[in-house]
């Protein structure tokens, strides 16, 4: 289990310390994916990716039986066009030496997990990782399962292995910490407007109100 602080500031997320790992956002998992509606995890997994590639943290993107579960979903590798996925025949990703080597050689300690299915591809690399003290995060959010007990019991286990479960849109807020970091403002407040959902939409409506007066008039 991860001997890593679970509370107080060390155990909040920067990315200097992180690395993230996206397993297997593809068409045969969101197929029976139930837990959640699809086009959330759709949503909030790609939101996740650019918020990493936003703050310079390493991304490794993964997928099991491409050629029988299809490729990873086009909106991800986007993101990372020149990124291709480690391709696995392996469940346990923890147990695919490539993806493991690729973590290890960002030399960093805060795993972070998102993926399909929780209760599965998701669960057993983070009780995995984090038995061989690496401070796990999962994206309960960005990741989903077969049923919503599926889901929920995987959580239940994962934070009984000192896994930690976290929302997208925390990672990214405990990534900026402070909105005076004006380096990465501008990327964060992207994200929130294409992925924040009512967040984003307020925020646009707040910047025609500054753009133009309250009047309606230009400023």
């Amino acid at each position: 289990m991860s001997k890593e602080a679970k509370s107080g500031l060390q155990a909040l997320l920067t990315p200097e310390e992180s690395v993230v790992v996206l397993i297997d956002h593809q068409p045969f998992q969101f197929a029976n994916l139930h837990s959640h509606e699809p086009t959330m995890i759709v949503n909030n997994s790609v939101g996740l990716a650019k918020a990493a590639k936003a703050f310079d943290v390493p991304t490794i993107l993964t997928t099991v039986l491409e050629e029988r579960g299809g490729y990873l979903i086009k909106q991800l590798q986007d993101v990372f066009p020149e990124q291709k996925p480690i391709n696995r025949t392996i469940i346990n990703t923890w147990e695919d030496q490539v993806v493991v080597d690729a973590v290890k050689a960002t030399g960093r300690k805060k795993l972070i997990i998102a993926g399909l299915w929780t209760e599965v591809c998701v669960a057993m690399p983070a009780i995995h990782a984090a038995g061989e003290g690496f401070d796990v995060f999962v994206v309960t959010d960005a990741s989903g399962g077969a049923s919503k007990e599926t889901h929920d019991m995987a959580v239940r286990r994962m934070l009984q292995a000192g896994v930690t479960p976290i929302t997208w849109l925390a990672v990214l807020s405990e990534w900026q910490r402070d909105y005076a970091r004006e380096k990465t403002l501008p990327g964060l407040t992207d994200v929130l407007l294409e992925h924040g959902g009512a967040s984003g939409v307020a925020f646009s409506w707040e910047t025609q109100l500054l753009a133009t007066g309250r009047d309606g008039n230009n400023v």
